[in-house]
This record gives structure tokens, C-alpha cells and sequence, in this order.
């Protein structure tokens, strides 16, 4: 009497069978980002502690002589990701000490931006400096990029991570005595575009990561 008809077992499975793969899906959307993030991550931060000087330098809390001896610490990190990384894997103990020596380096960062020394953020060899990090920046952000479209493969991400390492080494021998002279960055610089011809290279020799 006016009620409606029971539902057929053959509709009711129609219905379940449409409605299951909904959460399935989206729990799929929410993963992959997540996992592209995670694959990233060392290089990622690795833009990070150098942002962080550069934003240092920027406001004078970071002298030149600071930027150098920190960008000797950055190379030390990136020396270790370019061991862990060349055999194509990274194990647990490697990841777990990669994380340990960059909360190491972001430490000292934080401690000499807010210690008593200041710099002339508008002095030569400060914007010399400056120019140095920023070209790190993005060169560590176009290898991250790598990794997150798969362009790289970790035996390539060994080499380029070891490229700057040797990058930031001759940031930190030029810059220790808080002077950067033309002819050192001038230096700096060839290795600099040396390495971004090693970057464009890699990402596009048809090599994946698998």
C-alpha cells in the first residue's frame, strides 16, 4: 500500500559495483602526490637550506664569510647523497643519515642568522655570493624536477649531486676570508654553467628512472 517495491539483488549489486571503485580512486589521487613528494624530498631540501641563505644574506644576517663556511657543510651533504646514490639505492641507514646531517646544517643555519655578526647584504662580494646561492637554488631545484618526472635516474642524481658539491666547495675556498674577487667568481661561474649543461644533459638522454 503505497510503499515501494523491494529492490532486486541484480540492482543492488549494479549499484555496489558502481560505488566501490569511488573510494579506491581517490585514495589513489591522494597517494601519488604524496609519493612524488617522498622520492624528492633530499633535493628538495636541499633548495631549502640554500634558500635560507640566500634570505640570510639578503638581510644582512648572514656575512659573506658565513654563507661560505655553511656552503662547505652543504657540500658535505650532497658528498653523502652522491655516495648513498651511487650504487642506484639508498637504504635506510643512508636516508636516515643524509636527514641527520641536514637538520645538522639547518641548525648552523638558524645559528648564524641569529648570532652577533651582520653583513653589508649591498657589498660586492655579498652579491657575488648571493649570485652563487641563487644559481644553487636553481640548479638543485631543476634536479629535483628530474626526479619528479622520472628524467633522472639515481646514478645520474649521484653524478649531479657530486657536481655540486664541487660547486660549493669553491663557493666556500673563495668565500671563507668574507672576499670574492671577479676572477673567483668568474671561476665559480664556468663550473656553475659546466654543471648546468651536465643537468639539461641528463634529463634528456632517454634515461628513466625505473
Amino acid at each position: 500500500m503505497g510503499g515501494h517495491a523491494p529492490m532486486s539483488d541484480n540492482l543492488k549489486g549494479m549499484m555496489m559495483t558502481s560505488i566501490k571503485p569511488i573510494p579506491v580512486l581517490l585514495a589513489l589521487l591522494l597517494v601519488a602526490p604524496v609519493f612524488a613528494q617522498t622520492v624528492a624530498t633530499p633535493e628538495l631540501r636541499d633548495v631549502k637550506q640554500q634558500q635560507r641563505i640566500e634570505n640570510g644574506l639578503q638581510s644582512g644576517q648572514i656575512t659573506t664569510r658565513e654563507a661560505a663556511k655553511l656552503e662547505r657543510k652543504e657540500a658535505r651533504v650532497n658528498k653523502i647523497e652522491a655516495n648513498a646514490l651511487k650504487d642506484g639505492t639508498v637504504n635506510d641507514a643512508e636516508k636516515t643519515r643524509i636527514r641527520a646531517m641536514q637538520d645538522k646544517t639547518s641548525r648552523d643555519i638558524y645559528s648564524e642568522k641569529h648570532d652577533a655578526q651582520t653583513g653589508n647584504p649591498n657589498s660586492v662580494s655579498s652579491k657575488r655570493m648571493q649570485s652563487d646561492v641563487q644559481r644553487n637554488i636553481h640548479q638543485e631545484q631543476r634536479i629535483a624536477n628530474g626526479i619528479k618526472d622520472g628524467s633522472l635516474t639515481n646514478h645520474e642524481r649521484a653524478k649531479l649531486e657530486r657536481g655540486q658539491a664541487k660547486i660549493e666547495r669553491k663557493e666556500y675556498r673563495d668565500g671563507r676570508n668574507g672576499h670574492i674577487g671577479a676572477h673567483e667568481q668568474r671561476n665559480i661561474q664556468r663550473a656553475e654553467n659546466h654543471q648546468s649543461r651536465r643537468i639539461r644533459r641528463q634529463r634528456h638522454d632517454g634515461q628513466h628512472a625505473g
